[in-house]
């Protein structure tokens, strides 16, 4: 059980309350642990990274031009070119 350091108060109305109490209470847990779980997989599927900054890196990595083709055709060169058969 790890330590917990912070406390977050958030305000809900008794609707949403008494759902999320039913919800945790199925799951046995309490609502602080339900809450605490579902901001885990909220957060664990937010995107790591921006949009932007992915898009700089693809930009980056194509502006390369480095030669193509099949991986066979491209073990086959390098092949040819230890056996210094490269012509």
């Amino acid at each position: 059980m790890s330590t917990m350091t912070q406390r977050l108060q958030v305000l809900l109305d008794d609707a949403e309350f008494a759902e999320i109490r039913r919800i945790a209470r199925r799951h046995r847990m309490t609502v602080a642990e339900w809450v605490r779980q579902a901001l885990r997989t909220a957060r664990r599927d937010e995107p790591r990274y921006e949009a932007e900054r992915k898009l700089a890196v693809l930009r980056e990595a194509t502006a390369y031009n480095f030669p193509t083709a099949e991986m066979d055709e491209i073990l086959s060169d390098i092949e040819r070119g230890r056996l210094g058969d490269l012509e």
